[in-house]
């Protein structure tokens, strides 16, 4: 059985798991760059270009990110209290926000992750 806080136990990737997966990789964290939250519509590019600071003070008030590193300029999407992510439907196990989701989650676990080219699957 994977642990997604195990990556050793990751089982190697293979695209077709997504379609019967509980969505293990979307209980954990994510971090997000300015171009994401564009790309969201959670701020437009003039609010990014004008101030970073302004627009996580803005995200973080309405709850969507729980943190902005200002040295690498990366936000961290708020989990809910089942650590699912901010855009996940709790009944669905999908991402309501999919076309438009992060990079983060485009290039999970192909190019990015503790373990590239493993995932966390764990079926329905």
């Amino acid at each position: 059985m994977t642990d997604k806080d195990r990556p050793s136990t990751w089982v190697k990737y293979d695209a077709k798991f997504c379609n019967s997966c509980n969505a293990s990789c979307c209980t954990m964290p994510v971090e997000i760059q300015a171009a994401d939250l564009v790309r969201l519509g959670l701020a437009t590019q003039d609010e990014v270009d004008t101030s970073l600071k302004k627009v996580a003070k803005k995200l973080r008030k309405a709850g969507i990110i729980s943190s902005y590193r200002e040295s690498t300029d990366l936000f961290m999407l708020t989990q809910k209290s089942n650590d699912d992510c901010y855009f996940l439907d709790t009944h669905t196990r999908r991402c309501t926000v999919y076309d438009k989701r992060p990079n983060t989650c485009r290039d999970f676990p192909v190019k990015v992750g503790p373990r590239i080219a493993y995932c966390p699957f764990l079926r329905r």
